[in-house]
């Protein structure tokens, strides 16, 4: 699905942040990316997602290459952004930013409401509310109802559990878990929180100084939890 080759990248006229990603993300996989602060978390997400572009290396979507293009462009191709702090618009209703989801998508309207509304309940009971008097869990939730209306292959979200109690990050862990599984969506998420990455992953992969430098599948760092400490340079 996704391909990343020797990527390099960072911010305007600075050095690069990201020395070299290599990663690969199969169909209908959920891969976690972790790592601290500082790392290129992010940098990589805006990487994929087409507001940075890379200074060196390749980025393909289920072969064809995004890397570079602009991200209105990789958005149609099917790849959604669920940014860190949501940026959801306050003063519109939920219905009204959900309809922000397909401006610009050829072809597509709300057709998939009831779908969306299936899977995220509470926002068709205040569907007229104003999505800036949210709870944190609600508006996060409409954040990636938002991003999923638009009938993605591939979920990108930075930061999901930021801000959010734990027991609703269990839910939203487990519904985009079984949203990925029903639907063949393929997930990447990145996550510092590891009680959503144990829910939501398959496999992790760890980010530092700009480098992936390890990778573990989720059951195994959930038997032992060291190997998150070692692999995190904590």
């Amino acid at each position: 699905m996704l391909e990343i080759n020797a990527v390099r990248a960072g911010y305007a006229r600075g050095a690069d942040v990201l020395k070299g990603i290599d990663l690969t993300v199969a169909p209908g996989e959920r891969l976690a990316i972790m790592g601290r602060n500082g790392m290129g978390k992010t940098l990589l997400a805006k990487t994929i997602i087409g507001l940075i572009k890379p200074s060196a290396g390749a980025i393909t979507l289920e072969g064809k290459p995004i890397g570079g293009l602009p991200a209105h462009r990789i958005s149609n191709m099917g790849v959604a952004y669920v940014p860190q702090g949501r940026e959801i618009f306050g003063d519109f209703s939920i219905l009204e930013n959900l309809r922000m989801g397909v401006i610009g998508k050829p072809g597509l309207g709300l057709e998939h409401l009831d779908q969306i509304y299936h899977w995220f309940p509470i926002l068709r009971e205040r569907h007229a509310q104003r999505a800036g008097t949210l709870s944190g869990g609600q508006m996060q939730q409409l954040a990636i109802a938002r991003a999923l209306i638009g009938r993605p292959k591939l979920l990108l979200l930075d930061e999901p559990s930021e801000g959010i109690q734990p027991n609703i990050v269990h839910e939203i862990a487990e519904k985009l878990a079984t949203i990925s599984a029903t639907e063949g969506l393929t997930v990447v998420v990145i996550e510092q929180n590891f009680e959503m990455v144990e829910i939501l992953a398959e496999r992790v992969a760890f980010l530092e100084n700009g480098l992936i430098t390890g990778e573990s599948p989720t059951a195994r760092l959930i038997a032992d939890p060291e190997l998150i400490t070692q692999n995190m340079g904590l």
